[in-house]
């Protein structure tokens, strides 16, 4: 049995960042970009105007009021043709070009209108009201980079840099593969010996929700006639996943079966508390994770393992683990020998400090509980008994991205 460090330093090193590929702006969001994206454009190509109102010479308007000519107008999308002239003034609207010759705008809000002529009211500086060109970016510049996860934001961005297809690391592809005679679909007969599959479906959104796409191989039977046809299935995927079947049972195959397929066994066991029976490996070529089938245990483990995994193959840092700190709101008792990870929900004092409640009961098969949890307090193997009040550290849980 290996620390959960080693183990997860030994999947990151087996599996490889995966190629690239090109896709729509419209499809890229969520996707992670292989090289540097470079504007195409400038932005804004020319000066502009930033408000409604007039473009004059603001020497012309150093005394006010002052009256000027009105030679003309520019709109977004057109423009003045002419040059602003001394005494002249054109009238221009918002992200309209600013006429050769005119160095400020007037807002309207300080003017006022005759015929064929404009009275200002108050003067201006050079630059009034002007966006100069490329004040947000230039042609050239390098606003995208390598290794970005694409944003909505991020997309508009590329959109205005009249970038119409990026390069992308490809998705994953993730194959899942179900254990156990005793497991059965959601809405199939379920007999009195029977459960129901939720874990095929919990980690199948999980691999969507880390980037990747799944192949759902089915479930096996506990014979290895069973296994070794779900795992032919499971080629031309970048990882195999397992779920049940990797602990020591006599119907417990997984080791077994892969071992005749060729399994490069990289570990097995892990001193985590939910996850121990947890394998890493390779099976002609194709690394393997072999998930426990309590649906605690698996959803934890692919929370730390699987992610892990999947960012490395889509060239992104491994997310660490501990993602922030919280005050224990009950005592908890002595840890055991493995590093455990304990489902509890959180509130926020008045002070801003958050408030971690551990649940009493830690069954590895209380699902319920696992979907209520907003984060997971990390003790450490052999830890003393901790009070309410004592600083931990916890992995957050979401309920728009439910990992674990």
């Amino acid at each position: 049995m290996i620390s959960l460090e080693e183990a997860l330093d030994r999947v990151i090193g087996g599996v490889d960042i995966l190629p690239a590929e090109v896709v729509s702006i419209t499809d890229a969001l969520g996707r992670v970009l292989s090289e540097d994206v470079t504007s195409r454009v400038t932005q804004p190509p020319a000066a502009v105007s930033s408000m409604d109102g007039y473009a004059v010479k603001a020497a012309d308007v150093t005394s006010c009021p002052a009256t000027l000519k009105l030679v003309g107008e520019s709109a977004a999308g057109g423009g003045f043709d002419g040059t602003l002239g001394q005494g002249e003034s054109v009238r221009i609207f918002t992200g309209a070009p600013v006429p050769a010759g005119a160095d400020a705008v007037i807002m309207q809000e300080n003017t006022g209108k005759g015929d064929g002529e404009v009275k200002i009211l108050e003067g201006v500086e050079v630059g009034n009201f002007i966006r100069p060109a490329g004040m947000d970016f230039n042609h050239g510049d390098v606003l995208l980079p390598k290794g970005r996860v694409m944003s909505a934001r991020d997309i508009g961005l590329a959109a205005a840099m009249n970038v119409p297809w990026l390069k992308v690391i490809r998705r994953p592809r993730i194959a899942i593969l179900a254990t156990g005679n005793e497991v059965v679909m959601p809405g199939d007969p379920v007999g009195p010996a029977q459960i129901l599959s939720s874990n095929s479906l919990s980690l199948s959104a999980m691999v969507k929700a880390f980037g990747g796409e799944v192949i759902n191989v089915g479930i096996a039977q506990d014979d290895e006639n069973s296994l070794h046809m779900m795992v032919e299935g499971a080629q031309g995927a970048d990882l195999l996943v397992t779920i049940g079947g990797a602990s020591v049972g006599d119907y417990d195959l997984v080791q077994q079966v892969l071992g005749k397929e060729g399994l490069e066994l990289g570990f097995y066991k892990v001193a985590m508390k939910p996850g121990k029976p947890l394998i890493f490996g390779t099976v002609k070529g194709t690394p393997v994770l072999g998930l426990p089938g309590n649906p605690v245990s698996a959803n934890v483990t692919a929370l730390i393992f699987l992610r892990a995994a999947m960012e490395t193959m889509l060239g992104l840092p491994a997310h660490d683990i501990v993602t922030g700190t919280a005050l224990l709101g009950v005592d908890v008792p002595k840890n055991g020998p493995r590093k455990e990870f304990m489902r509890a929900t959180t509130t926020k004092r008045e002070d801003g400090e958050v408030i971690a409640n551990p649940y009493e009961e830690q069954d590895s098969s209380l699902l319920a509980r696992l979907a209520a949890a907003d984060c997971l307090v990390i003790r450490d193997p052999n830890a003393e008994p901790a009070k309410a009040g004592e600083r931990v550290k916890i992995v957050t849980l979401t309920h728009s991205l439910i990992s674990a």
